[in-house]
């Protein structure tokens, strides 16, 4: 009995040990992903009321956890009864992805016209401002339902060919730590400079406190800049490395470069494709209408 007792103890062991090694695999195919989610969510959860940040960032949270309970059974069921469909969705997603990051490039040097624009400096009621945080909020878990699929499928592909226990366990905690990892660093980022007034409240002028509580509130602006630049440059590498991995045709192209340049401007020139077909599609659609 005691004999069967620690065999079984042992393989369950050897079966942990298995999935913190997948897991690591699975992690860092997933990690670009993972930093754009960060750099998304975070621009999302912010420009809210201070007292609005933290409820808003929960509410984004347990539309994730619902986005992992709807996404991880039918990626199972997909992986064991209709593989082709994982890839299909992979490169979906992927071109997704691409054109997300080439219409970043493309607003960045091509800004919207805000000349007709002007600031309005009605008040809002207490309904509006709800309403309109509703919006945002809905508009964040949209948005990480497509990179959780993204994430859960690469994750469920780095363990091809394993049993379906080890698939559940390795993809599963990595969709805990793309939501509860996630999340939990944008509510360090969000609520940098309210802990850096708190630390300027703290002690007296030009003390140590204070200047680190100066460091923390203006470094939040440059922060959610930098990590919108890096989200950027993840959704590229990301979609090329889907491409260049899942369509035969690319597979050994440009051998001679490095394999993350090339990922890089697979990823951008399928990105400026997808743009212009989409905004192509828009001029012709609003010619027609008009």
């Amino acid at each position: 009995m005691a004999s069967g007792i620690f065999a079984l103890l042992d393989d369950i062991a050897t079966l942990m040990d298995d999935v913190a090694m997948m897991s690591k695999v699975a992690g860092k195919k997933t990690a670009g992903l993972l930093g754009d989610d960060l750099a998304v969510n975070a621009e999302k959860a912010s420009g809210f009321v201070s007292s609005r940040e933290l409820p808003v960032l929960w509410a984004i949270t347990k539309g994730s956890f619902l986005n992992k309970l709807i996404i991880l059974p039918l990626a199972f069921l997909l992986s064991a009864f209709f593989p082709v469909a994982i890839t299909v969705i992979l490169v979906m997603g992927g071109l997704y992805l691409a054109y997300e990051g080439a219409e970043k490039i493309f607003e960045y040097f091509f800004p919207h016209s805000t000349k007709a624009e002007k600031p309005k400096l009605e008040k809002l009621t207490e309904e509006e401002v709800l309403s309109r945080e509703k919006e945002k909020i809905k508009s964040a878990i949209l948005t990480d339902f497509i990179l959780s699929v993204e994430i859960v499928i690469i994750a469920l592909t780095s363990v091809e060919g394993q049993d379906l226990l080890m698939k559940i366990l390795v993809v599963t905690i990595i969709a805990l730590i793309a939501t509860v990892g996630v999340y939990g660093i944008v509510a360090l980022i969000v609520r940098m400079d309210d802990y850096g007034l708190k630390l300027i409240e703290l002690n007296r002028e030009n003390s140590f406190s204070d200047k680190i509580g100066h460091f923390l509130v203006n470094a939040l602006p440059k922060v959610i800049k930098s990590l919108t630049v890096i989200g950027t440059i993840a959704l590229l590498l990301v979609s090329g490395g889907i491409f260049v991995h899942n369509i035969e045709f690319l597979h050994g192209l440009f051998e001679s470069l490095p394999g993350i340049l090339v990922e890089f401007v697979t990823g951008l020139v399928v990105g400026i494709i997808v743009l212009l077909i989409i905004k192509g599609s828009s001029k012709v659609w609003k010619s027609l209408k008009s």
